[in-house]
């Protein structure tokens, strides 16, 4: 993105034009506790090759002090419009970025963002920044479930800001709950893939949509289940993108041992049934659900709720399957209301293409993305290569490369589908 010129490669966020110089990021950081969490951030940031500059708050200070934002980006650090005033920081540093990560941005600063008040460095930079910006709030929970904070995160939105959803998990002191700092590293994958869509739209800004992940396992007796090779990598790729593209996102994850995608409401699942449950509910409101997740065709018609023991000298018991219902041909025929789009996913061993579209007539979505996977393809591998069909006889394929190429281009498939304004409920 410099601006276009200098360029951003979508791998790994270094710079990637022919003039050598670095993406330049600001790392604002609000004053709460989590303040020590984005020195892992800024870390992350300039040893994948960006230009940072720290611009915290004064009450930030109080967290983590001046020299260690200046030791660890390689740059002063000021807090106020008065430093330096003969190079007019307040205006260059948001000016000359091309990306803008606030974290942790507490309720005030949101505030403060939302209404365009310019009382410090980082809100002059803000509002003086004309490029992609990220907000990744953290605070106690009963501040983030606020109307005040919820109505300032909507405008930042609508804005075209990428406010990421907390975490949920321990806060200061012994509370839980929701408003806990995404971890440093799904942060920077969100930073990572906003500069890597360079000066495009956040064509999903407004949108909810709903990604499953991983695999179902469909218990047999107390330790032994049936299941699959998804580790769910592909199902997080997707969540991640549509975050970095501005939606709200649920994530529904069956048995992965992936990190908690920044921005992502992230519902955990065991069972085929317990999958189909925690979609319906999230899709009563979603504008798409991209169903990702390998599920399992069948599970044991009994469950036994002792271990089953080895019988010296006899076989063992045949395990008799019981149909396990179909989420997406369910939910593509039964959909919540006339606009959602049903993305889903065909994993095949053979005629690939030929399976794929007597699926994708079965399913009745409206887009199928087939697979061939196999022993070291598309499950658990970082890479994937797939042709996505659509309803309207389109196929659009995808060469082998990064989960997040593919999941690009499911997003940019789905937008168009969207098309028009979010839904207001």
């Amino acid at each position: 993105m410099e601006r276009q010129a200098d360029g951003v490669d979508g791998a790994d966020g270094t710079a990637a034009g022919t003039t050598g110089a670095r993406p330049r990021v600001v790392l604002g950081v609000g004053g709460g506790i989590a303040a020590y969490k984005s020195c892992e951030l800024l870390r992350r940031l300039t040893e994948s090759g960006h230009d940072v500059t720290v611009v915290p708050t004064e009450s930030a200070l109080n967290f983590v002090g001046a020299a260690t934002w200046s030791a660890l980006s390689g740059h002063p650090v000021a807090t106020g419009v008065w430093t330096g005033v003969h190079e007019v920081p307040h205006v260059r540093i948001g000016q000359h970025a091309d990306l803008v990560v606030v974290a942790p941005a507490t309720a005030d600063l949101l505030a403060r963002a939302a209404h365009g008040l310019a009382d410090d460095l980082l809100t002059n930079t803000l509002l003086t920044a004309r490029c992609p910006v990220v907000f990744a709030p953290a605070m106690h929970t009963e501040m983030w479930e606020h109307p005040a904070t919820q109505e300032n995160v909507a405008t930042l939105r609508r804005r075209g800001a990428v406010v990421v959803e907390p975490a949920v998990g321990r806060l200061t002191g012994v509370d839980t709950g929701k408003g806990r700092l995404p971890e440093p590293a799904e942060i920077f994958e969100v930073c990572r893939r906003v500069l890597a869509r360079g000066g495009l739209s956040r064509d999903l800004a407004g949108r909810h949509v709903v990604v499953s992940a991983g695999g179902t396992r469909e218990p047999l007796d107390p330790v032994r289940f049936l299941g699959n090779r998804s580790s769910g990598k592909q199902g997080y790729a997707l969540a991640r993108t549509a975050v970095a593209r501005g939606a709200r996102v649920t994530l529904v994850a069956a048995n992965t041992a992936l990190p908690d995608p920044a921005g992502a409401d992230v519902v955990r699942v065991g069972s085929a049934e317990q999958l189909r449950d925690a979609v319906l509910a999230a899709a009563r409101d979603a504008d798409a659900v991209v169903m990702a997740a390998a599920v399992a065709d069948f599970r044991p018609s009994h469950y036994t709720d002792m271990k089953i023991k080895k019988r010296d000298g006899q076989g063992p018991e045949p395990i008799r399957l019981a149909e396990n219902p179909d989420i997406l041909a369910g939910l593509s025929a039964d959909r919540p209301h006339p606009g959602l789009v049903v993305v889903g996913f065909a994993a095949e061993t053979d005629d690939v293409l030929a399976n794929g579209r007597k699926k994708l007539a079965r399913k009745g979505c409206d887009l199928l993305v087939v697979n061939e996977v196999g022993e070291g393809t598309a499950f658990g591998t970082d890479d994937n290569a797939a042709v996505v069909l659509g309803a309207d006889g389109s196929e659009t394929e995808v060469p082998y490369g990064p989960k997040e190429a593919l999941a690009e281009t499911v997003w940019d498939l789905v937008s168009v589908r969207l098309g028009g304004a979010p839904r207001t409920g």
